[in-house]
């Protein structure tokens, strides 16, 4: 049940353009767990692709399901249940949303750095680099895509879930950048099922490249990653700055007199969630031996 809560959790920051399901996997410690299972099921692919059967047998076993479908169930229901709910709190709550999302995501740049052993020089180089480059990269905004092609969708997954593992970049706002946003919502709401089929087809695809490569990097350099995961974190706040108009738009401004005192108050309350989380939700179990 713990781990169907935590991918609830998961699945309904990734219905937020600005918040990435990573960053609740890092918030609750099941991040590393997380990206063993998710290169261990690319495995699984990678060899039934090549008819190599009883390799991909063996493989599939040391995945641990136990933790994985609980997690991806949650996920699945947060996206379908909260999709038309997050589109209605961004449309006529934006301000009040942003500031939400933009303290547990503050906060959550503490939880990350404190993953780091030792902050040398290169660590801090690489910390700043990353937050500066992100702050820049994510004030770029693509229009909405007119009737985009149907082989679009499965590009729009394959990116959008290889941000949605990394914390601080969120699928849902690469999709907004691409101008795929909308459209990837309606098809949700709309249960356009061909459309979500790509869509996940393209996630697949998307994930069993990207979780090996991003394994690798945890194992091998796991202090200069999390000090870059750090940054991102901490550059990923212009999207979620409340002021003008929440995530619609990349303009910043300062806070209006009188609508600064509710936006506070659900920033301290997103932070504190976090913290409190990051007290009581912290995952004890090791990762399984691969």
């Amino acid at each position: 049940m713990l781990h169907f809560v935590r991918g609830f959790l998961m699945g309904s920051a990734d219905v937020v353009p600005g918040v990435s399901g990573g960053t609740v996997a890092l918030i609750v410690g099941i991040y590393p767990r997380l990206i063993s299972n998710i290169r261990r099921g690319a495995g699984v692919l990678s060899a039934f692709v090549r008819l190599r059967f009883s390799e991909g047998f063996e493989r599939l076993r040391s995945i641990e399901w136990g933790f994985l479908l609980p997690l991806l169930a949650g996920m699945a229901v947060a996206l379908v249940t909260l999709a038309r709910v997050i589109e209605h709190f961004l449309e006529d709550y934006p301000v009040e949303l942003s500031a939400l999302f933009f303290g547990l995501v503050f906060a959550s740049v503490f939880v990350a750095g404190k993953m780091v052993s030792n902050w040398d020089r290169l660590r801090m180089v690489t910390f700043i680099v990353v937050a500066v480059g992100a702050f820049f990269l994510l004030g770029l905004r693509s229009g909405e895509a007119e009737n985009p092609a149907t082989w679009i969708f499965f590009v729009a997954g394959a990116v959008a879930i290889c941000a949605m593992i990394l914390p601080g970049v969120s699928g849902s706002f690469l999709l907004l950048m691409l101008g795929m946003y909308e459209a990837v919502l309606a098809a949700v709401n709309d249960r356009e099922y061909l459309v979500l089929l790509l869509v996940i087809l393209g996630a697949v695809v998307g994930l069993a490249l990207f979780s090996s490569v991003l394994h690798w990097a945890l194992d091998t350099y796991h202090d200069l990653v999390m000090a870059a995961i750090t940054g991102l974190l901490l550059g990923s706040l212009r999207v979620l700055w409340p002021w003008p108009n929440g995530i619609d738009g990349p303009e910043l401004s300062g806070p209006i007199a009188d609508e600064f005192a509710a936006p506070f108050l659900l920033a301290v309350v997103g932070a504190g969630l976090v913290f409190l989380i990051t007290r009581l939700g912290t995952d004890s179990e090791p990762v399984a031996a691969e």
